[in-house]
């Protein structure tokens, strides 16, 4: 399809992408959004250095391929370089999403779907509240001077609706989101939303401040996702060890960094919005073990990464978009199932927290996890709602203090916000795991 010059590796990365972006707040519609752009990016690398561009023209690649040949050197040992060598040559189309994509959907079916919702969702507590329906559909192509040919897409869709309620002088705020890949599967039981509602009047209402400490805690799977992205996720990502022999020695592999029950996995495999069947350099997704059995197992990598640690490649060199270039970054990042109840996790806790939902995380030798809605245990029951400002711990030695993992995984998509990495943000990727019990954790 184009022409590519011996002597240089070159790819080129096409995106065609749709969005929605609907919005109504406080019962009245303010953002009704449709979009959709074609982009390219392309680049050139001789060995040395790499030389990108991007453009909104895709009839112009070739054009702009030419142009940055003509600023590197020509290299007869190109094919030989180490990470020209790891570059995968798959072929192929892969279109999974073409009978149900949200391209089809009328934007005032879209439109319906939230506006019932927020009407259902009244509180003489709620101040605000807002409600969002997002999709995005993109159909890729990918070319390189190796061979590679690829034709594959992604869709994702979901529903976010977000309240702040006031009781006297306390206040919080909430969000109920949903996302899938197909809008069929959107909709919330009106039970569903009279549980979200009472929830968060008798929170607003009951929570009382916790007494700082350190306590043992078990986290409901969207906080166990959000430990496992933010706390350990990112320190996987190996272009983080580079040149820094501090981080290469606390990273070795095959040290046993975790309690044995703990298996933390990373794969693109998975549809929902950490799907990455192949990541922005071609290379097909994998199912990598980060921590297996309690044992550092493996790590993150792009081309240039790989080949730097000499190891293989993963399938996690990624951009937000066709303006900028890849850069090692998750897919889906989650605990894996134990074998443990909720109940069980819960039984010999005689003082403790549960974390039913967070506000937001950070950390990577040390962590800070936000809670939203928490809960005191007493004598291995949920009990009264309380107000937590931050756990925080250091990683590893949080790693080794999971003495609990249960059976009910949940693998979790998000179409609000995405991880953020550098000048890149926000990337769609997804997280989650199952409740899991720690034995002491620090309490603000």
């Amino acid at each position: 399809m184009y022409k590519f010059r011996k002597g240089f590796y070159a790819d080129v990365r096409i995106e065609d992408r749709f969005t929605t972006n609907l919005r109504i707040q406080n019962g009245t519609p303010e953002e009704a959004k449709v979009s959709s752009e074609k982009k390219a990016f392309v680049r050139v690398y001789d060995g040395v250095m790499w030389y990108y561009t991007s453009t909104d023209d895709v009839g112009t690649v070739q054009e702009a391929l030419d142009r940055l040949y003509s600023y590197a050197t020509e290299n007869p040992d190109i094919g030989n370089d180490p990470i020209v060598r790891l570059y995968q040559v798959n072929k192929g189309e892969k279109i999974v999403f073409a009978d149900r994509c949200v391209k089809d959907i009328p934007i005032g079916q879209k439109l319906a779907l939230i506006a019932k919702t927020d009407a259902a969702l009244l509180s003489p507590l709620c101040s605000f509240r807002s409600a969002r329906y997002l999709d995005r559909y993109s159909l890729y192509e990918f070319y390189s001077s190796k061979g590679a040919a690829l034709r594959y897409d992604f869709q994702t869709c979901g529903v976010a609706y977000g309240m702040a309620f006031t009781c006297g002088e306390s206040s919080m705020q909430e969000q109920l989101s949903k996302s899938r890949t197909e809008f069929k599967d959107l909709a919330y039981s009106d039970e569903e939303l009279r549980e979200f509602i009472s929830c968060c009047e008798d929170f607003i209402q009951n929570a009382t401040p916790v007494e700082a400490g350190s306590y043992p805690v078990v986290l409901a799977p969207i906080a166990t996702g959000v430990f496992a992205h933010e706390s350990f996720g990112h320190k996987s990502e190996s272009d983080f060890m580079l040149g820094d022999e501090a981080m290469a020695k606390e990273w070795t592999l095959g040290k046993q960094v975790a309690s044995p029950i703990l298996t933390i996995r990373e794969s693109g495999v998975f549809e929902g919005s950490g799907y990455v069947p192949y990541d922005d350099e071609g290379t097909a997704a994998t199912d990598t073990y980060l921590i297996k059995n309690g044992v550092l197992a493996g790590r993150l990598h792009s081309a240039a990464t790989a080949a730097a640690l000499g190891e293989a490649l993963t399938g996690n060199a990624r951009a937000i978009n066709c303006d900028f270039e890849p850069i090692v970054r998750m897919t889906n990042t989650y605990v894996d199932a134990g074998k443990s109840s909720l109940d069980e996790l819960l039984a010999p806790i005689k003082h403790g927290y549960y974390i039913r939902s967070v506000k937001h995380g950070s950390g990577m030798s040390t962590f800070t996890i936000a809670p939203n809605l928490a809960y005191e245990i007493v004598d291995g029951k949920i009990g009264r709602p309380v107000k937590i400002a931050v756990l925080t711990g250091n990683v590893f030695e949080t790693l080794g203090l999971i003495d609990g993992v249960g059976n009910d995984l949940q693998l979790l998509s998000f179409v609000t916000g995405g991880c953020g990495k550098m000048e890149q943000f926000p990337l769609n990727v997804g997280m989650g795991g199952p409740h899991i019990r720690i034995s002491k954790m620090n309490i603000q």
